[in-house]
């Protein structure tokens, strides 16, 4: 029996796509940030399906977990490099983001740490599920804005200051994960 919970991530993984073209040749605004908008939501809606798909008496696949955090940075890396490639996000903050996902998830891997298994009080508050939906949250406002930037002329002030605190709070969930399979 198919995961519910996987085909939204697959689906999620290819609007993506989608999603950048329709950035890159600036189609109908409303349209674009709407499936940007439907992107990030998917992201939410496989978590919940996770928990439907446990209702329905299918364990979670070996894959399942996995194929999350492939179409986490599918996405993320895909918005990142179209903003790049616009001149809209310096490209050193692409190489931050490369570091930063490269050897924590390496790191994390390598000690079979999860949100669901750390240890310590950084691990755990980096990981709640307050901090999970808040980093949801700050991506897609911070893509949908600089979608806006490009596709609508929106103040690039304003991205610039998104970009930083998405960046600050994907490199202190990062320093989480790397500490916690340290100690």
């Amino acid at each position: 029996m198919a995961r519910y919970a996987d085909a939204a991530t697959l689906f999620r993984t290819a609007l993506v796509f989608v999603a950048a073209y329709m950035i890159l040749v600036k189609y109908d605004i409303l349209l674009t940030v709407s499936t940007v908008i439907v992107v990030f939501l998917l992201d939410f809606v496989d978590g919940w399906l996770a928990r439907i798909d446990h209702k329905r008496g299918l364990k979670q696949s070996f894959y399942g977990a996995k194929l999350d955090i492939a179409g986490d940075r599918v996405t993320e890396y895909s918005f990142w490099m179209v903003f790049t490639y616009l001149g809209i996000v310096p490209l050193f903050v692409i190489f931050i983001m490369f570091l930063r996902h490269s050897f924590s998830d390496a790191f994390t891997a390598s000690k079979g740490k999860t949100f669901q298994n750390m240890n310590t009080a950084f691990g755990k508050i980096a990981y709640s599920h307050v901090s999970r939906g808040g980093i949801g949250v700050v991506k897609a406002v911070t893509f949908i804005y600089l979608t806006l930037v490009y596709t609508a002329g929106y103040p690039i002030l304003i991205g610039y200051a998104l970009t930083g605190i998405l960046v600050a709070y994907i490199l202190l969930r990062g320093a989480a994960e790397i500490y916690e399979t340290l100690v």
